[in-house]
């Protein structure tokens, strides 16, 4: 039994250790699946996802004003000061008496029916006490209702409608402007991780062969082939290129921790990149924006259904001088009582004709709001409305030109930034030989020290200067791909 519980533990215990270990793993990423995890993760574009499910609620809350409202309510109340009116008794004359009248005792032994003629005399007039103060309110009151309303025309209600399914279009639009913004940071902050540690490679290859040189110069000069200051030029160099290499270090660092925060991850996690910057395609035919559709740009789609809103918000505007009607109802109970318990036991029944403290009313009706003067309100509401909607329209054309100098200017970067790429390659492969050809002068003694220390140094500026081109290419295919809208495929 004791075997079997150490080996139970040693099974959780590798399980957890499992769990630890797999949590830890380094995740990998090509630049499609940064793009993917990135839109599910940042918490931006969460914040716009929420706003589209607010604008989907706004929809049935305007739906909810068409539908029928029902309420119900209850109330006890005590009239502890009891409302009192003034009255005059005189107003209602002076009551007749009736005249004395006398049955014989004939009659009565007569066995006949007794007819009697009652005469009545109007008594003399007594002076009026004045006016009397009662109280036709019992001291205890309540009541049951149930009142119910549904709105049968409104013309805001179906414009309404239309702009709360308007405003939903906006704000799903919105998101995916947020999106597309998404997408750019992480690309570019993907692409400068990708030429960071290209560079960075290239940085160890060059400190591992400048190293070589520099231990066989030791040698040559611990035999009397070389000088000292061979040595030392060759130290200097060495030196310089590894403070460089800790500086791309840090740079590295730093755009992986810009990359992760652009995808929306946990700074702590390990990242890998699956993409290689040899695989990456910088295509210069794009830079031909001639078959460009303004529609295909997020800005001008969000502006079409700005300038919907506002068509709508005219009409709303205008539909408040038209009528609107209800349908109105109501049914329930009111009851009086002397007290408090009395008021609680409920006696409502029709066939109580003896002691029934509550009784039912009910009442259905049309309610008719024509609007005739609001002081010139909407008319100055419409006067703004029909202003906005002209200040929209207006936005397209000036949205376009902006477009239109976006498309020239990423393409042109990207010309020049191709073209500069192509240049600074060819330096860069002609660099490599020239210090390829100076080590072997060196070493065969037909070349000197200086020309080994200056071909390295053209050839890490020419390196710096490619990568940088590299750089620049990518971040101008990334903004030319934003400028043709073309940046965000779903």
């Amino acid at each position: 039994m004791k075997k079997q519980f150490i080996l139970l533990l040693l099974y959780l215990m590798w399980g957890s250790l499992g769990e630890v270990a797999a949590q830890n793993a380094p995740q990998a990423f090509s630049l499609r699946q940064s793009i993917d995890y990135a839109l599910q993760n940042r918490y931006s574009l969460k914040v716009n996802r929420n706003e589209e499910e607010i604008g989907k609620a706004k929809v049935g809350e305007i739906r909810a004003m068409g539908l029928p409202q029902i309420n119900a309510g209850a109330e006890v109340g005590n009239n502890f000061i009891q409302q009192k009116t003034l009255f005059d008794p005189s107003s209602f004359g002076t009551p007749s008496e009736l005249d004395p009248f006398v049955i014989t005792p004939e009659q009565l032994a007569s066995g006949q029916p007794i007819v009697l003629n009652p005469t009545y005399s109007q008594p003399e007039p007594q002076p009026s006490g004045g006016l009397q103060a009662i109280s036709f309110v019992q001291p205890y009151n309540g009541g049951l209702t149930i009142t119910g309303s549904q709105l049968l025309f409104d013309g805001s209600y179906l414009i309404g409608l239309k702009a709360a399914k308007t405003y939903t279009e906006l704000s799903r639009k919105t998101t995916t402007q947020s999106e597309i913004d998404v997408v750019e940071q992480v690309s570019k902050a993907y692409y400068s991780v990708l030429v960071n540690r290209e560079r960075m490679e290239l940085l160890r290859q060059n400190l591992t062969r400048l190293d070589t040189l520099l231990k066989q110069t030791q040698v040559m000069f611990d035999n009397g082939v070389a000088e000292k200051l061979d040595v030392d030029r060759l130290r200097v160099s060495f030196n310089n290129l590894n403070v460089e290499k800790q500086k791309t270090e840090r740079l590295l660092l730093l755009s992986e921790n810009l990359l992760k925060f652009q995808m929306g991850m946990n700074q702590n996690e390990q990242l890998v990149l699956t993409d290689k910057l040899s695989e990456v395609e910088v295509d210069v035919e794009k830079a031909n924006s001639s078959n460009f559709n303004y529609s295909n740009r997020i800005e001008y789609s969000l502006l079409e259904t700005q300038r919907d809103l506002a068509m709508l918000d005219l009409r709303n505007k205008r539909s408040g001088y038209l009528p609107k009607l209800y349908l109105n109802g109501r049914y329930g109970y009111i009851g009086v009582g002397r007290s408090f318990s009395d008021i609680m036991s409920i006696r409502a029944g029709q066939d109580n004709t003896t002691d029934r403290n509550y009784f039912d009313f009910g009442y259905v009706g049309v309610q008719l709001q024509v609007p005739i003067f609001d002081g010139l309100l909407k008319h100055y509401q419409i006067q703004q409305s029909r202003l906005t909607l002209e200040n929209t329209k207006l936005g397209f054309e000036s949205l376009k030109q902006s477009i239109d100098l976006q498309l020239a200017q990423s393409s042109t970067d990207l010309t020049n930034s191709l073209d500069v790429l192509k240049s600074q390659r060819e330096n860069m492969e002609l660099a490599e030989e020239i210090a390829r050809v100076a080590k072997i002068k060196f070493q065969e003694g037909v070349g000197s020290n200086l020309e080994v220390v200056t071909a390295e140094t053209d050839l890490r500026q020419a390196q710096t200067n490619y990568y940088a081109a590299m750089y620049d290419a990518l971040i101008a295919k990334v903004n030319l791909d934003k400028a043709t809208g073309t940046l965000l495929t779903k």
